[in-house]
């Protein structure tokens, strides 16, 4: 059996002097989906970015079977790409250049571009659909046309594990549904993907579902478990109701609070 992607034992995490993540233990099994949901505050976010090993915690994290401080810092941007909730900067950068920054780990101090390199960054493009504003300013870009070129940037890492706090933020349906696709494309090569959702129904579309509340993990478990959708109901007060339709689960408002 293969290592899992992430491992967290006893991880606590504090902010502002206050304890965000209370001692959660979570296994993120390698070569799936694994989507993270709860109510505003659960600590969804801190808890995927200590995974990433982007803020300091306690408690043990560990990396593809391997202690999180173990790894270099450029291997493990080789190995983990991150797509960051409300992400900006950048702003004169044309996109094409803004993709290219996804290559970073993998060139040497002198930053030459490589042939490796440029077809990463087509490939990425293309998968997000942007290509067309390659030449364009990030900041001349609206919100979903931004959130498309920085998912293009961590696709272009190649990296087997893909990490997204919000990565629907901005897009409309369709490119929704076309970000649905570039994940089960990734998890379908043999990698793994990472992510926070408050969009309920697309969430449901992962393999696993870690829900949390209150800095604790309550439930893990496969989208397809009515345990799951029991959890994912009780987490949210009871005030949606997750339903099959056809060979899919969505997420609805409870009937009794719109009057039906």
């Amino acid at each position: 059996m293969s290592a899992p992607a992430f491992e967290a034992v006893g991880l606590r995490v504090s902010l502002g002097g206050a304890e965000i993540l209370h001692g959660i233990d979570l296994v993120v099994p390698a070569g799936r989906w694994t989507s993270v949901v709860g109510p505003n505050g659960a600590g969804k976010s801190t808890l995927l970015k200590s995974l990433a090993h982007l803020l300091p915690h306690q408690g043990r994290v560990s990396l593809l079977g391997r202690d999180s401080s173990d790894w270099g810092q450029r291997e493990r941007a080789r190995t983990v790409a991150w797509l960051g909730q409300g992400e900006g900067g950048a702003e004169d950068l044309r996109a094409r250049d803004v993709v290219l920054l996804g290559r970073l780990p993998h060139q040497d101090w002198l930053g030459a571009t490589s042939d490796d390199d440029e077809a990463a960054v087509q490939w990425a493009m293309q998968e997000t659909q942007c290509a067309q504003w390659a030449a364009r300013p990030l900041g001349s870009l609206s919100g979903g046309e931004r959130q498309r070129v920085l998912l293009a940037r961590a696709l272009a890492v190649r990296a087997p594990v893909l990490v997204m706090d919000e990565p629907l933020a901005s897009l409309d349906p369709p490119h929704q549904a076309d970000w649905l696709a570039i994940v089960r494309r990734h998890v379908a090569r043999g990698g793994t993907a990472v992510s926070v959702l408050h969009e309920i129904t697309m969430a449901l579309h992962a393999d696993e579902l870690a829900v949390i509340a209150e800095g604790r993990v309550v439930h893990h478990g496969a989208c397809a478990d009515a345990a799951t959708h029991r959890a994912v109901e009780r987490v949210f007060d009871n005030r949606i109701r997750v339903q099959s339709v056809g060979k899919q689960f969505v997420a609805l408002p409870a009937e009794e609070l719109i009057g039906i």
